[in-house]
């Protein structure tokens, strides 16, 4: 299969889950194996969605360039994945990717809405030479080698609302939209005040998380089983950092960003590539003018 990139420039503005500050994101076409790169506004450094850039893996995947960060770009990346674009050109004014409703939704609307254009380059899937694991006791991850990409993925929460939530599936287009993308980011009302003390989900609310009191949530669900729906989400978006699809069957308990990322970086490892500095990766043109809490983030002012 060949690469793709979207047909023309789009905007979205909105708020940011952590940050609590506005954020105008535009997404523009990127030339083929140039991956999808970010930047602080239309003349800001690329920063590309990779491995040597992430800088934070707790509550949100934040990546950065000397000094410059962008913070929570997991749904925006899930949802490119999602829809099979290669290559994309992300800046945003702002220090964070807009929430919008706490899922990657919007994100596969606004892509959708810029439509998607084949280019020449050819797809080069990821194909593991041995299985991989990270994590130990209850909160693990594996992939082992297969002829699909495959995600089974368990959660276990004590919270009665969330309880035992399993998923074994082989993500389609159809399916990632309509099944996937929907599901929002959740939190518990309890750790709200460490959190903000924290400088964390300054910009959470019911309209675009899901908030759990001492026995149910305070807003209503998408889906019977959103919390692990969600957490396949954040595990797409993530491994979407290898910049490549990948074929292999993901087995996962109670992940989190962080675990995600170790997975990441793990099989990177296993393919025998090297890990770089942020400045010598992908030196691209721009083109065209909650850990325990499961990266949980509590809605403030409730």
């Amino acid at each position: 299969m060949r690469q793709q990139t979207i047909r023309k420039s789009v905007t979205l503005e909105g708020i940011g889950l952590h940050s609590g500050k506005p954020a105008r994101l535009t997404l523009a076409p990127a030339p083929p194996d140039s991956g999808i790169i970010f930047c602080i506004g239309p003349h800001g450094d690329p920063i590309p969605a990779a491995p040597e850039s992430v800088v934070d893996s707790h509550y949100a995947t934040t990546i950065g360039k000397s000094g410059a960060r962008i913070q929570t770009v997991e749904h925006l990346l899930a949802a490119a994945a999602g829809l099979g674009i290669d290559n994309l050109r992300v800046e945003v004014d702002g220090p964070e990717v807009p929430a919008a409703d706490g899922s990657a939704k919007p994100f596969v609307a606004l892509l959708t809405h810029a439509g998607r254009q084949q280019q020449s380059a050819r797809r080069r899937p990821i194909e593991l030479p041995h299985p991989v694991h990270v994590g130990g006791g209850a909160r693990w991850m594996r992939v082992v080698p297969s002829d699909t990409f495959r995600i089974s993925y368990t959660l276990d929460n004590d919270h009665p609302a969330i309880g035992t939530q399993v998923l074994s599936v082989t993500p389609t287009e159809e399916s990632f939209v309509n099944e996937y993308a929907p599901a929002r980011t959740y939190g518990f009302l309890k750790d709200l005040g460490v959190l903000r003390k924290a400088g964390r989900a300054l910009g959470g609310s019911l309209d675009n998380t899901i908030v759990l009191g001492k026995r149910a949530t305070l807003n209503g669900l998408r889906f019977r089983d959103e919390f692990v729906r969600h957490k396949v989400l954040d595990l797409i978006g993530d491994l979407a950092l290898l910049g490549r699809t990948l074929r292999a069957h993901v087995i996962a308990r109670n992940g989190g960003h962080a675990l995600n990322f170790e997975l990441v970086v793990a099989i990177q490892r296993a393919l025998g590539l090297e890990r770089r500095t942020a400045a010598a990766a992908h030196a691209v043109e721009p083109v065209g003018a909650l850990e325990r809490a499961d990266d949980l983030t509590p809605a403030p002012a409730l």
